[in-house]
């Protein structure tokens, strides 16, 4: 999940390429997964460091 945070904050992948990159089948699950350990969506993290 750190690295999945470090891309969102310093990368232009989309949220399912960040997804795909550890394994993960379906974006949703990640953004699920994402969710439940910070409290944010994916994208929602994203907004708060821009």
């Amino acid at each position: 999940m750190e690295k999945a945070r470090e891309k969102l904050i310093g990368t232009d992948l989309t949220v399912a390429e960040i997804a795909y990159e550890p394994g993960f089948e379906h974006p949703q699950s990640f953004s699920k997964m994402f969710r439940l350990r910070t409290g944010l969506s994916p994208l929602e993290f994203r907004g708060s460091y821009n």
